[in-house]
Order: C-alpha cells, then structure tokens, then sequence
C-alpha cells in the first residue's frame, strides 16, 4: 500500500517569491505542476476561501456553505490545520460542543501565494491567444 503524502509534500514546492512561482526561466512558461497542490483540491480551496472573508467560522457554518458532508469537511480542515494553514479552537456552549476554525498568517500566505499563482497562469493563457 503506498504512503500518503506528507503535508509539506501536498504543498509542493516552497517559492520565495509568488510572482516567480511556477515560472520555467529558458522559456518563461508557467507551470501548473508547482500549484500549492494542499490548497488546490476544491474542499480545500473553498475552506481557506471562506476563511479568507470571515475571522472565524464554526464547523456547521463551513459545512453548511460548503454542502459538505461531517466527514468530507472534517478530513480537509485536517490536512490544512496539520499544515499550519488553519487554526482549530474546541470549546462547548452549554453543553453542546463547537469547533471554530480561523485561518492563520502561514495559510493567509499560502492563499496569496497561491492566488498570484493562479493569476499568472491566467495572463499567460490570455497573452498566448
């Protein structure tokens, strides 16, 4: 059975600078390879996204903007919070439990990061038509 990929792994290469992110310098070519695979699956992307708007949402709040199954929501903030993009705080409201996930300065970057990425790889897409 293979092994998962560690976090750091899913990440993909650390860059310096995300406007240099992906760029192949013999020919200038973006590549879509060296995306922040971690943020790049859709759950993830729209966890960090919602994150990214809000101070803090409760575990039914995202689960409920996400129409995301308990399970499904939970292994993803996972891999985020082992990565060091979220923040998890448990605490219980009467006696009900709740979880508020908030995303930290490290997954801010990494969306920054991400999102000039992505914005880089649109303009050369759009320069080459």
């Amino acid at each position: 059975m293979a092994s998962r990929p560690s976090p750091a792994e899913e990440r993909g290469p650390r860059r310096e600078s995300p406007e240099l992110a992906g760029v192949d310098g013999a020919r200038g070519a973006l590549q879509p390879r060296d995306l922040d695979r971690l943020i790049h699956q859709r759950t993830r992307l729209s966890i960090v996204s919602a994150l990214a708007v809000a101070d803090t949402l409760s575990f039914n709040d995202l689960k409920s903007a996400l129409r995301t199954s308990d399970g499904n929501l939970s292994v993803h903030a996972r891999k985020l919070e082992d990565a060091g993009y979220l923040e998890c705080t448990k605490s219980f409201e009467g006696r009900m439990p709740r979880t508020e996930y908030r995303l930290t300065d490290e997954g801010r970057r990494a969306l920054e990061a991400y999102l000039s990425h992505m914005e880089a790889l649109i303009d050369a897409t759009r320069d080459r038509s």
